[in-house]
């Protein structure tokens, strides 16, 4: 359901919904891609009720609870997932209570509504071996290279790098393309990131990961053909430009590398995330350790590990029933 341009076009003049955004920015630290999110749930819901409506200000007021449950049973008619019909729900649930909050409205029509049942939907994840496979590709691939410049060799370090440290801290792809320099301590075998809500974390790195960000990081300096604007740290991992690598600049080269392992399954960088903490469950890692090394803000979101953790109960099992 695509928001009526007519709607939309009026959406960021209407004061409820600029005093939201400005809350989501500057108090609850919103990143841009979250607030955009925002916009387009909000934007939809108003041309869901007010087709022809042509004002700065928006009657949102006026909506009850069936006007909210009919813009709902109309997303999951239209086939969107359950998932999709939730963060609906639950955008504009946060709306509408900053708005009550706000004294804007009088009730909130999306309190008490029960977004629709989730399937399951456990998280693909890599083999031991078959990470193993993925992180020797980029340098197998640049290998058959006849006349490779000097970019294409350090790109092919730069893609090693970039699988090691996925695998090795469990960073998310945006995490690890905003990474600077400053941002990195080899010595102690650390990497501060921030993730979600702009919250910093810091992620250890295993020996190979340190080996591959320490060659990238003293690959000569004419491959970096950016100017630093002061003040401003220089990106760990480039493009050829000397920017940042961008998160679907990494997504392109990891497909290119699971093409080339022959891995014969669709992999995003995040499968990473998830190899990272299957096999740290798999080894006996606490969940509470994970938790922290993935940064969730809830034990509950880190929980959907245990299911795909077979092969540890598995050996628990053996090594301790008696008749096993």
């Amino acid at each position: 359901m695509a928001p009526n341009p007519e709607t939309g076009a009026h959406m960021e003049a209407d004061p409820a919904v600029k005093a939201f955004i400005a809350y989501l920015a500057h108090e609850r630290n919103a990143s841009r891609h979250t607030i955009a999110g925002y916009m387009i749930d909000m934007a939809q819901f108003a041309s869901f009720l007010w087709k022809e409506q042509g004002k700065a200000r928006l009657p949102w007021g006026s909506v009850d609870r069936f006007g909210a449950r009919g813009f709902l049973v109309e997303f999951q008619k239209s086939g969107s997932a359950a998932t999709t019909t939730a963060r609906k729900l639950a955008s504009l649930r946060s709306f509408y209570r900053f708005m009550e909050r706000e004294d804007m409205v009088a009730q909130n029509p999306f309190a008490g509504l029960r977004a629709p049942k989730q399937a399951k939907k456990l998280p693909s994840f890599l083999s031991v071996s078959e990470v193993e496979r993925l992180l020797k590709t980029p340098q197998v691939m640049f290998a058959r290279v006849k006349v490779p410049s000097k970019f294409a060799e350090y790109a092919a370090l730069r893609d090693v790098a970039i699988l090691e440290v996925l695998y090795s801290t469990g960073a998310r792809v945006g995490e690890l393309t905003g990474l600077t320099e400053d941002r990195v301590d080899l010595i102690s075998g650390i990497i501060r990131v921030r993730g979600k809500g702009k919250k910093e974390r810091l992620c250890p790195l295993g020996r190979p990961a340190c080996a591959a960000l320490r060659t990238v990081l003293r690959h000569p300096e004419h491959v970096r053909l950016k100017a630093l604007v002061p003040g401003r740290q220089r990106p760990v991992f480039m493009n050829p430009g000397g920017g940042a690598i961008t998160s679907r600049s990494v997504e392109r080269m990891m497909s290119r590398c699971v093409a080339e392992a022959g891995l014969g399954k669709t992999i995003s960088p995040h499968a990473l995330r998830h190899s990272f903490a299957t096999h740290l469950l798999d080894a006996g890692a606490d969940l509470r350790s994970v938790q922290e090394l993935l940064g969730h803000a809830s034990l509950s979101t880190t929980q959907i590990y245990t299911h795909v953790t077979v092969e540890r109960l598995k050996r628990v099992y053996e090594d301790a029933h008696p008749r096993a």
